[in-house]
């Protein structure tokens, strides 16, 4: 029986030293030769209440002692564990049976039995081992030519058998000559070349090969300079043809009409630095508008940013374009995102964006787990904000439609609050694409809007409507099995069956008044006929007296813990990066199909 004693005098951690296991927070004691048993527990009479908090528990390990260094952390955490995954190295000692190599050799049992092996009485008591015999490696005890003891390539391991001249494998050795022209001992020293050419032939040669070898170095640099001339200047040209086919130069002359406008024009090279050359690990959202990149070092404050690479661009509306990014760009509202800037100098604009960090209100009601957080409060709160935003956008002297009103373009901040999103690529897409498509979701397409290819403020109230049958009920605008939200709806509300579609998180006595109320407001978005549906305004102002009856309720919303995830300001995004439905530009022929959809 062996022991050792470790000691910490309450808790003092300061008399740890790293590297000494001699009793202060590690002790170690020897395993002796010969032992056939291994057995560790710890003494019970030793009181450890004083340093329970420093040293929470006590570990004993057997290992190789020259594999072991203590460190301080180990006394009071579990570093030495995590550290090696609660591996360590450990010896250990084993013979095959119990007799010498003579006697083994003569009996049926030998397990040596490789062709290249060799027999080693045991230094630790009776029995033997087996190893490959020198020049060999592998495992002495199988007979398989393969796997048993092969050659060893001395050749192919210069470190471990150094070579000066020509290396020759053979069986079990290796072979180290000096190549022909040269003289000497190549296993202990280098080889010699015999002079047979006389000095000065060999520098007439060496100044001719420097010579001609900096020629050709000189000829493939000027060369390659000369091509990168060309690439760059190439670049130019496209650069600053982009740009003006963008109408760039109408914008920047619009611009400086403008006063206190804090819109940007960024380079090329700007975007190129943040988004490292549109690098793929970058992407934060793809769909039919374009693709969205996280950027960085645009932002005065170096916060990042949202970089859009729109798809497509109609060279006959430049001057519009230039005026629908300046009255973007003065869209200032707390639920709206903001357009920062944008460049022309690529083959399509591409539109930079303040960067809204969390997820979207599609994720909070489809895919995040955590109920607490989708309160009806809560929910009320977002559809408030977004109709607010929504209204604000109908209002201003210039009128913008969103056109693709739905949960997944409604982004969410750090405190839960609203910002819609996904603004100007719809803008600049050819006049030709834009004759011949309809711009939407399905589930969320107004049927006046897929009958007339007119799109109004009452459009955006059509599928503003479907968001609200998304917060009541939690189910997706258009299930897998192609079923309309908007249909379920109409169905149980005609039948009298609205409890059995309004989601159970929400649906107790106390809400009832407030969802019935709620649910009438969606039905009258979602009219057949435009006339007949409120304006976004007048919906905005009934979603906020129906929060406040809720405020005035529960209390203001506190406390309120948000999504901690990473957000994008893209919405038109993948179905494999968010699950989220994508904003399509259907044809004629399918905007038929979707109509008889919609009669059904």
């Amino acid at each position: 029986m062996s022991g050792c004693v470790a000691m910490c005098r309450r808790g003092n951690v300061k008399t740890l030293t790293n590297g000494t296991c001699s009793g202060i927070g590690c002790c170690q004691t020897a395993i002796p030769e010969w032992l056939q048993y291994y057995r560790v527990w710890f003494d019970p009479n030793f009181n450890t209440t004083d340093i329970y908090n420093v040293s929470a528990c006590s570990y004993a390990v057997l290992m190789d002692s020259s594999h072991f260094t203590f460190q301080t952390g180990y006394a009071t955490s579990s570093e030495f564990y995590s550290t090696n995954s609660g591996r360590a190295p450990l010896v250990v000692d084993w013979a095959v049976g119990n007799e010498t190599c003579e006697v083994a050799m003569k009996q049926d049992s030998y397990a040596c039995v490789s062709t290249h092996s060799q027999c080693l009485n045991s230094s630790n008591g009776p029995g033997y081992i087996c190893m490959c015999s020198k020049g060999f490696e592998g495992n002495p005890y199988l007979q398989d030519p393969e796997k048993g003891c092969t050659d060893i390539d001395e050749c192919k391991d210069p470190n471990k058998y150094p070579c000066n001249g020509t290396c020759l494998n053979t069986e079990g050795d290796f072979q180290c000559f000096c190549p022909t022209g040269t003289q000497g001992n190549a296993t202990i020293g280098p080889c010699v070349k015999v002079e047979v050419i006389t000095k000065r032939i060999w520098v007439a040669i060496g100044i001719f090969t420097t010579m001609f070898f900096g020629l050709i170095i000189f000829l493939g640099v000027e060369w390659i300079k000369h091509k990168r001339q060309i690439i760059r200047q190439d670049l130019i040209r496209k650069r600053d043809a982009y740009f003006h086919q963008h109408g760039g130069q109408l914008l920047t002359d619009m611009m400086k009409i403008e006063n206190n406008i804090s819109f940007k024009l960024y380079s090329r090279e700007d975007i190129e630095l943040a988004t490292n050359n549109f690098d793929d690990k970058e992407v934060i959202g793809e769909g039919g508008q374009g693709t969205v990149f996280k950027g960085y070092n645009l932002d005065p404050d170096n916060n990042p940013v949202a970089i859009k690479r729109c798809k497509g661009f109609d060279e006959n509306k430049m001057t519009e374009f230039g005026q629908e990014l300046l009255i973007l760009s003065r869209v200032t509202h707390k639920n709206i995102v903001t357009l920062l800037g944008c460049s022309l100098h690529f083959e399509a604009p591409v539109l930079v964006y303040e960067f809204v960090p969390n997820k979207t209100l599609h994720y909070l009601i489809h895919l995040q787990d955590e109920a607490s957080i989708r309160t009806l409060q809560i929910r009320l709160k977002i559809a408030a904000e977004s109709a607010d935003a929504l209204a604000y956008l109908h209002t201003l002297n210039h009128p913008i439609f969103h056109g693709d009103v739905k949960s997944a373009n409604i982004l969410l901040g750090h405190d839960l609050s609203a910002k819609v999103s996904d603004f100007g690529c719809s803008l600049i897409r050819s006049a030709e694409e834009n004759l011949q498509v309809v711009k939407g979701t399905m589930g969320y397409l107004d049927p006046e809007y897929l009958l007339n290819f007119e799109l109004t403020e009452k459009s955006d109230v059509y599928s503003f409507g479907v968001v609200l049958l998304e917060l009541l009920t939690r189910r997706k605008a258009l299930s897998k099995e192609k079923e309309s939200l908007v249909s379920v709806f109409k169905e149980a509300s005609k039948e009298g069956n609205l409890w059995e579609v309004v989601d159970r998180e929400i649906a107790d006595q106390d809400n009832m008044e407030l969802i019935r109320q709620v649910a009438e407001l969606a039905g009258r978005c979602l009219a057949i006929t435009g006339a007949r549906r409120p304006m976004m305004s007048q919906v905005a102002m009934e979603l906020r007296q129906i929060a406040g009856m809720v405020r005035q309720r529960t209390g203001e919303l506190r406390g309120v813990c948000p999504l901690t995830l990473q957000g994008r300001l893209a919405t038109d995004t993948s179905d494999s990066y968010t699950g989220e439905e994508t904003t399509e530009y259907y044809n004629l022929k399918k905007k038929a199909s979707m109509s008889i959809e919609f009669a059904r």
